[in-house]
C-alpha cells in the first residue's frame, strides 16, 4: 500500500512546497495503488504511487514524468536495509509504469513523447540525521535494478532536501521583499546551458529545474525584467563551500562559458547551507 499517516504527510507537504518552486507539476491522483504488470517477477499484485510530477525536457521535445516514493523518517529509522528495499521497490514501480495502461491513463498526457524516471525522496522530519546518507546506496548495484531503457532512478536524501529547501526559502524571501529582487514566477525559469552536441530545443517552454539540475552542485535561476527591458538577472546557488580561490575561479569560468557574464546581466552568487 502507498505510505499513509501523519509522518508520511510531512514528506508530501515538503515535496509539494519544494517542487512547485522548481516548476514541477503534479498529474493524476496521489496515494493510490495500481495493478502490477509483472506479478511473477515483481512478487506483487500491485504497486504504490505517492505522486507523479512532470516537466518539459530542455534538450528533447518530450516530457519527463517523475514517479515518486516519498518517505519521512526519523533519524534512527534511516537504515541501509530500509533504503535498499525502497530503491528496489521503486525500480519495479518504474518498470511497471512503462508498460501499464492504467498508470499511463492516470499520469500522462495524451499524444506526447515521454520518459518515466523514479525519485526516492527521503525526508528526515526530526532534522537530526547527520550521517553520510550516500553510504546507504553504495551496496546497491545499478544493474540489479533492471530499469527500462531510457529510465533513471534518483535519490534525494536528507542533506540534498535540506539544501533544496534552503534554495526555495531564499527565492521566496527575495521575491517577497518590498522591492523584490526576484520577480513573479512568470518571469523566471531555470537555466539550461547550450550543450555542444545537444541543442536546447525548448528554451521558452522548459522552465523547470530537471532532476539532473536538482542533483547538481550548481542551480541557476534566470529572471527577466517584468517591464520588458533587455536586462536579466542570474542567481547562482552553489552547494560547495566556496572557500578556495580555485573553486571561485571555476565558477567564474563556468559562467563565462555559458555566456552569462555581459553588460545586460546582473549576477548574484549564493552559497547556502547543505
Amino acid at each position: 500500500m502507498a505510505e499513509t499517516g501523519n509522518t508520511a504527510e510531512q514528506a508530501e507537504i515538503m515535496a509539494s512546497e519544494l517542487f512547485s518552486e522548481f516548476f514541477w507539476n503534479k498529474l493524476g491522483p496521489v496515494n493510490h495503488d495500481w495493478p502490477c504488470e509483472d506479478p511473477e517477477r515483481h512478487k506483487a499484485e500491485d504497486h504504490p504511487c505517492d505522486v507523479v510530477y512532470y516537466y518539459e525536457e530542455p534538450y528533447a521535445v518530450r516530457q519527463t514524468y517523475v514517479h515518486c516514493d516519498l518517505k519521512s523518517y526519523a533519524k534512527g529509522t534511516i537504515k541501509q536495509a530500509a533504503v535498499k528495499a525502497a530503491v528496489e521497490s521503486l525500480a519495479k514501480q518504474v518498470a511497471c509504469a512503462e508498460m501499464s495502461e492504467t498508470w499511463r491513463s492516470l499520469h500522462t498526457h495524451e499524444n506526447v513523447t515521454f520518459s518515466v524516471n523514479g525519485l526516492l525522496f527521503i525526508y528526515n522530519h526530526d532534522g537530526e540525521y547527520e550521517a553520510d546518507f550516500q553510504k546507504n546506496l553504495i551496496h546497491i548495484p545499478p544493474e540489479s535494478l533492471q530499469l527500462p531503457r531510457g529510465s533513471r532512478l534518483f535519490v534525494l536524501g536528507p542533506k540534498e532536501i535540506f539544501w533544496l529547501d534552503n534554495i526555495r526559502d531564499e527565492i521566496q524571501r527575495m521575491r517577497g521583499k518590498k522591492s523584490p529582487e526576484v520577480p513573479s514566477h512568470e518571469y523566471c525559469f531555470y537555466f539550461h546551458p547550450q550543450l555542444v552536441r545537444r541543442a536546447n530545443l525548448q528554451v521558452r517552454k522548459a522552465k523547470a529545474a530537471t532532476l539532473e539540475t536538482l542533483t547538481s552542485p550548481i542551480i541557476i535561476l534566470e529572471h527577466h525584467d517584468p517591464k520588458g527591458s533587455a536586462r536579466r538577472g542570474i542567481i547562482v546557488f552553489y552547494s560547495r563551500s566556496g572557500e578556495t580561490t580555485d573553486e571561485f575561479m571555476y565558477l567564474i569560468d563556468m559562467l563565462r562559458k555559458y555566456e552569462l557574464l555581459d553588460d545586460q546581466t546582473s549576477v548574484v552568487i549564493k552559497s547556502l547551507s547543505q
